[in-house]
């Protein structure tokens, strides 16, 4: 075989995805109404065969394989990531069915788009070049901003949408102006002449710390950490349920994942910096989200400053990493992060499918006090949601502990027990206004005056994705070993 022949074969996840996008798209026209779920059976049935295809080349665990002139690499990281992206966006296009029904969005651009996101996400998460990661970034936040904007008939929707393009575009000149600084200093956009140079140069060179900060920040908005949040609670409310929470987890897992490897392989010289960077960030994230959450009324808005405090827990791993000390060095923090997201995919999707299922006259029940009296009027939902809640506040034996745990002790190991002590603190805080969903669900009658109490928009599909994500945090919080030595090997590979 050609190296430009085994270069496609390496990236053949990444090009079945974009192809099978384009094909969405273009089919969409010439599709009968009736006949367009064929189009989500078609994304999910591409999903399965890359995600078959992912899986198998797991041959080695400790294999790094470079394509394309080492613009990209095929490696155990990367592979954990595009396994949990292509499971996600799978699981979101299952759950989207009837909620694209009830909401009369246009099938063939959503299902397209989530591919299309998709793949500009499995680019980020195999890039060892900046401009490379840079495309791939682009990718997939161009794809969101439509998405977040093609519910047309609500102008909250495209409030939403123009909010999050305007300060997208921002961040991404300002990551763009990093990468520059990088090209300048080092000669290359590849991260591994980045960290030879930065090696040469020396950590007390300006440049060096300005490029390192731009590159921060520009990360720091796709996470949605503090101080560049300001855009997540109005876009998680305003877009469609089902693309918030395809945002919330594939958007942040695959941010999360490309950041790791750039601060890691190209910038890892700086640690003792960066580190003590990402430890303001951490804690004011912390600080932040969780106190925000306990004033929303609406249950997306909630959401939305809970997944920035998520961001801080797994920054603290982040941070673990930076001070990592002793044989193990920063692996357990690195890994802690993956676990953490890893979980929190699944409580995350479980919890907005359960909203996307309450509808209330033919609007959304986002409001918190739409739950009330849940547990008497559709107690397998109220159920499922407080699974999700007691999750996402890191109860046991929910997996949401699990993943908690581990960025905890990844904390500890790296002498940072004190990081860990106020994330506990601020995780106790947390499940107040979790516990509250679960409160108004069971604990308050459902309320007589109301026009029309919340429906529910079933399918088999969305039953399909409440039973994988329940089965995620159930299963993953008793027997949590075989995601953990995933992860810990998945990490070994970056250098």
């Amino acid at each position: 075989m050609s190296v430009y022949g085994a270069d496609l074969l390496a990236l053949l996840p990444e090009l079945i995805i974009a192809v099978t996008a384009c094909l969405v798209i273009a089919l969409d026209p010439i599709t009968p109404a009736s006949r367009r779920d064929l189009l989500a059976w078609l994304s999910v049935g591409s999903l399965v065969i890359c995600l078959g295809i992912t899986i198998g080349q797991i041959n080695s665990l400790n294999t790094r394989v470079s394509a394309f002139s080492e613009l990209v690499v095929i490696d155990p990281y990367a592979r954990f990531w595009k396994i949990l992206l292509c499971g996600v966006a799978a699981l979101t296009i299952l759950m989207s069915r009837p909620y694209l029904k009830a909401e009369r969005i246009h099938f063939g651009e959503y299902y397209g788009f989530i591919l299309l996101a998709l793949s500009g996400m499995m680019v980020m998460v195999s890039g060892v070049d900046l401009l490379t990661i840079y495309l791939g970034t682009e990718l997939m936040s161009l794809s969101l901003y439509v998405m977040t904007g093609l519910n047309r008939s609500k102008l909250r929707s495209l409030e939403a949408a123009a909010k999050y393009f305007v300060l997208g575009a921002f961040s991404s000149g300002i990551l763009l102006y990093g990468i520059s600084l990088l090209y300048g200093l080092a000669g290359s956009t590849k991260l591994g002449t980045i960290a030879s140079a930065i090696g040469t140069r020396g950590a007390d060179d300006p440049l060096v710390l300005i490029a390192t900060i731009l590159i921060a920040v520009g990360f720091g908005f796709k996470i949605a950490a503090v101080p560049f949040h300001m855009w997540t609670p109005d876009v998680y409310q305003g877009a469609p349920t089902s693309v918030t929470a395809f945002m919330a987890v594939a958007a942040k897992a695959a941010s999360f994942a490309a950041f790791m490897r750039v601060f890691v392989e190209g910038l890892g010289g700086l640690k003792a910096d960066w580190s003590l960077l990402f430890l303001l960030i951490s804690v004011v994230t912390l600080v932040l989200g969780n106190v925000v959450a306990i004033v929303q009324t609406n249950i997306k808005r909630m959401l939305a400053y809970s997944s920035i405090a998520h961001a801080g827990y797994a920054l603290i791993g982040f941070v673990a990493a930076g001070r990592g000390v002793g044989l193990s060095g920063g692996t357990p923090g690195l890994a802690s992060i993956m676990i953490y997201l890893a979980i929190y995919s699944f409580m995350t999707l479980g919890a907005f499918a359960v909203i996307g299922m309450l509808r209330k006259g033919g609007i959304e029940g986002e409001e918190i006090e739409d739950f009330t009296g849940l547990a008497k009027r559709q107690p397998r939902a109220a159920f499922l949601m407080l699974i999700f809640m007691a999750s996402l506040a890191g109860i046991p034996p929910t997996a949401g502990f699990i993943g908690k745990f581990y960025v905890f002790m990844a904390a500890v190991e790296a002498d940072l027990a004190w990081l860990a002590a106020i994330a506990l603190i601020f995780a106790v805080v947390s499940a107040y206004y979790y516990m509250r969903v679960v409160m108004v669900m069971y604990m308050r009658d459902p309320n007589p005056s109301s026009i029309a109490p919340p429906r529910l928009v079933t399918s088999p599909t969305l039953s399909f994705v409440l039973a994988c994500a329940v089965a995620g945090v159930i299963l993953f919080g008793l027997f949590p070993n075989p995601l953990v030595s995933f992860a810990l090997q998945s990490v070994l590979t970056l250098k």
